[in-house]
């Protein structure tokens, strides 16, 4: 099980590479946000796996700190495509 396990976060992290790859070179903005995005889950992914791995519960924690932090980046990065702008002023005051 461990040999499958460890299969498992090897393939992940060479997917990692290929996300990284896209978040760089994406031809597109929306490319970027889904790269951006994917890469969130694959970390969090490998964080879970190697939380099983080495047989703590320590490890889910930080998941889901990590999910909190990329749910909030891929809407920020979001509304920067959309609008230009993350935080809406209003100077009329």
């Amino acid at each position: 099980m461990m040999n499958f396990i460890l299969a498992m976060i090897i393939l992940i992290s060479l997917a990692l590479i290929g996300l990284v790859y896209r978040l760089v070179k994406g031809p597109s903005a929306p490319d970027r946000v889904i790269a951006l995005d994917s890469i969130g889950v694959s970390v969090i992914a490998l964080v879970g796996l190697f939380s099983i791995y080495v047989e703590t519960s320590f490890y889910i924690d930080i998941a889901l700190l990590l999910a909190i932090l990329s749910f909030i980046g891929t809407i920020a990065f979001s509304k920067f495509i959309e609008k230009g702008e993350i935080i809406d002023r209003d100077d009329s005051n």
